[in-house]
């Protein structure tokens, strides 16, 4: 160690650079495999607890590398029985992770980045600007504790992943990807990738790698409008990824995996809520085979949007219905505890300060 300059962590390092740390030492290679699974399926949180290792080897991971591990500084609990984390990490920035229970379903939602850069108008999050993109695992150890108080909590462990936190997770595509292969490997959590969501604003480039890279996971689109000039207006990635990009990019997707993409859509009274906005939803999502969540738009202190009401929005999802099209009216949990989609701003954290 340099002066103060805090060692890596251990989990920075993928399998190739943890197998060359180990034979580098003249170690038996299986070390690599007890490591990575102390490191990914038992998220250790220290190399003394790693007991099945000699101690000579347990010594030489103490003197190159450290584990920076996040800190619960606050819980707090829904009345719908949804529960909101705030993370604590290693240099005193601050992020949410919500676990959400459902019929013997849990779901963690996961953050990709400390605040977001995307400055999407109806979003909380946007409030933050972007401070930086979580490592691999920062977002495991969101998966990991939301696991084991989904089993303490409710019996049974996370059903289902969605990164739908803080963040544009396919602009921190290399850790989201990374996190993916140690949430699904045997050697980590094991968890099937047909559990594991990803949401996006619309990252073209990121979409096709995702096609590319054959992660197969499912994919959703934050799209909230169909008209381009109004999306640019809602969300101004769209400026620079129009709606014409984004669905080829999407269509390449499917073509490539094969897997329905799922359209995010907030509905927001007298902004995107009208029929023809309906119209225009539906034009869009023929283009490829999808199905719809309308989203009810969660009320927060940093933007001045209204939800649809009831009325507007039956006649939305039953226009869509009409055409066709698989549509659900998305129930959004832990609103009273600012948890629910768009909510996410730190406000414990920024309460406590």
């Amino acid at each position: 160690m340099n002066g103060n300059i805090p060692l890596q962590d251990i989990r920075s390092l993928n399998e190739e650079q943890l197998s060359e740390w180990v034979v580098a030492l003249n170690e038996k290679k299986f070390r690599v495999k007890q490591i990575f699974e102390h490191l990914w399926k038992h998220n250790t949180a220290s190399f003394d607890e790693m007991n099945n290792l000699p101690l000579s080897l347990r010594d030489a991971l103490k003197k190159d590398f450290s584990f920076h591990k996040l800190s619960i500084i606050d819980k707090q609990t829904s009345k719908d029985g949804s529960l909101k984390y705030a993370f604590q990490l290693s240099d005193n920035q601050i992020i949410e992770t919500v676990l959400i229970p459902s019929n013997r379903r849990s779901t963690v939602c996961v953050s990709s980045q400390v605040g977001c850069g995307l400055a999407c108008q109806f979003c909380a999050t946007a409030h933050l600007g972007y401070k930086r993109n979580l490592q691999a695992y920062e977002m495991f150890e969101q998966i990991f504790i939301a696991n084991e108080e989904s089993k303490l909590l409710f019996g049974y462990p996370i059903t289902n992943i969605v990164w739908m936190g803080m963040g544009e997770p396919l602009l921190n595509y290399e850790h989201v990807v990374a996190c993916i292969h140690y949430v699904s490997s045997p050697k980590g959590l094991g968890m099937s990738k047909s559990r594991i969501t990803l949401s996006t604003s619309g990252i073209t480039e990121g979409i096709r790698r995702l096609a590319d890279d054959d992660i197969k996971i499912h994919l959703a689109l934050s799209l909230h409008s169909a008209h381009n000039e109004q999306r640019s207006t809602l969300m101004p990635i769209n400026k620079t990824k129009p709606l014409s990009e984004v669905a080829n990019a999407l269509m390449y997707y499917h073509q490539k995996t094969k897997l329905r993409i799922s359209i995010e859509y907030l509905l927001l009274e007298s902004v995107n809520d009208s029929l023809e906005h309906a119209r225009m939803l539906a034009r869009f999502c023929k283009q490829f085979p999808v199905k719809i969540n309308l989203i009810e738009y969660n009320t927060h202190p940093y933007s001045n949007f209204k939800p649809s009401n009831t009325k507007q929005t039956i006649a939305f999802m039953d226009y869509l219905k009409s055409k066709n099209l698989i549509v659900t009216l998305r129930q959004s949990k832990g609103k009273d505890i600012a948890a629910a989609c768009g909510q996410l701003a730190n406000q414990t954290g920024m309460d406590s300060k």
